[in-house]
């Protein structure tokens, strides 16, 4: 298979779709690989990395789009990328379509076989593809809310810690999956008061066993989220609702009654953010205040530290990127149920049930495309 892979457009990522490492394991196998020029140039991956990985240099995207048998990319295409897919061709990256009416009829549109790591599971449940994604911005959001703490970025002027003498912030942190626990394990490490808040009482369970009195766990419901709020510091929204829109946990109202200066990060913006008052920020203008709340909510956090994001994503998403290309789409997703469930956008049709019923589609199943 002919693979291509070109350079991210989107606002301040750097990220890549594939390491020269990931190359190198298509071309043994027998299959070609483009590159587009610099790519990979910004977090140190030279061209001549590629090229030595057995990958071909090419100028322009628009020439990978037109060759590819298959586009490997991080984040969603952009609207000129989506006009230079074609039918039948196969996009392989993160989509995050829920909340994304425009990009799902410009895939629609396309006919493309449009493959979403955010949606692809594990033989032991959970988004592994996801996870080292969802690993770095958990910890990121304890970094950017305790910058955004200073009193230069817009915050109360608060040391996250605190020093001897002096009470450390209080974070809240709602959801315990990947996101939260990774956020838990910085926050802790910092010297935060922490709460985190769950549905799933086994999880909070595993935590308070494993950080004992550092932490105090909640049952998520709309009392406890609401006290938890007002009370915080700094809120960390790590809410997950596979392949769906995020629920709007933390209400207007909730942001208008919490402390003047206090910080929340919505890291469930890519899927439509979980606090009422959000929208989507960029690296270069990453915060907004709403009744004097700072409110962080960068779209693509992993992509501040586009190089460690990189090598993390690669290890998760090659062993799928192998598959199709040795067996093509069909036979690949016919053979593994859990790449099949990666399946968002299909030859015209919408195949996952989320996003087809959020954005009012007619859910198509994905074994009726597959031959």
């Amino acid at each position: 298979m002919l693979v291509g892979v070109p350079k991210e457009i989107k606002n301040q990522e750097s990220r890549v779709g594939l390491t020269p490492a990931s190359v190198k394991e298509l071309v043994l196998r027998g299959h070609q690989v483009l590159v587009q020029k610099n790519a990979g140039a910004a977090i140190g991956l030279a061209d001549a990395m590629y090229e030595g990985a057995g990958a071909s240099i090419v100028e322009t995207a628009g020439e990978i789009f037109a060759r590819a048998e298959m586009i490997v990319k991080v984040k969603e295409p952009q609207p000129e990328e989506c006009a230079m897919l074609r039918r039948g061709q196969i996009l392989y990256t993160y989509l995050h379509l829920a909340p994304d009416p425009e990009q799902t009829r410009a895939l629609v549109e396309s006919g493309a076989v449009c493959i979403a790591y955010e949606t692809i599971t594990g033989p032991n449940g959970g988004l592994p593809l996801l996870a080292p994604m969802s690993e770095v911005a958990g910890r990121m959001s304890i970094q950017a809310g305790a910058a955004h703490l200073e009193k230069s970025k817009g915050g109360m002027g608060m040391l996250l810690g605190g020093v001897p003498g002096v009470a450390a912030g209080h974070v809240v942190i709602i959801g315990a999956g990947v996101v939260g626990t990774n956020a838990l394990q910085m926050a802790v490490g910092i010297g935060a008061r922490v709460t985190i808040l769950d549905k799933n009482v086994d999880r909070l369970r595993q935590l308070d066993l494993v950080f004992g009195n550092r932490i105090s766990t909640l049952y998520s419901n709309a009392h406890t989220i609401e006290q938890a709020v007002l009370d915080a510091d700094l809120v960390i929204g790590g809410v997950l609702v596979p392949g769906a829109a995020a629920p709007k946990l933390v209400t207007r109202e909730m942001i208008a009654r919490m402390k003047s200066g206090a910080v929340v990060v919505d890291v469930a913006i890519d899927q439509g953010g979980c606090f009422e008052t959000s929208h989507a920020t960029t690296h270069e203008q990453p915060t907004f205040v709403v009744d004097g709340v700072v409110h962080y909510c960068v779209a693509n956090m992993p992509g501040a530290v586009a190089r460690t994001s990189t090598f993390a994503l690669n290890n998760a998403t090659i062993s799928h990127a192998v598959a199709l290309a040795d067996k093509g789409w069909q036979k690949a997703l016919k053979a593994n149920p859990h790449l099949k469930n990666g399946l968002n956008v299909c030859l015209g049709h919408v195949t996952y049930e989320a996003v087809a019923h959020g954005l009012g589609y007619t859910y198509v199943d994905a074994d009726s495309l597959l031959g």
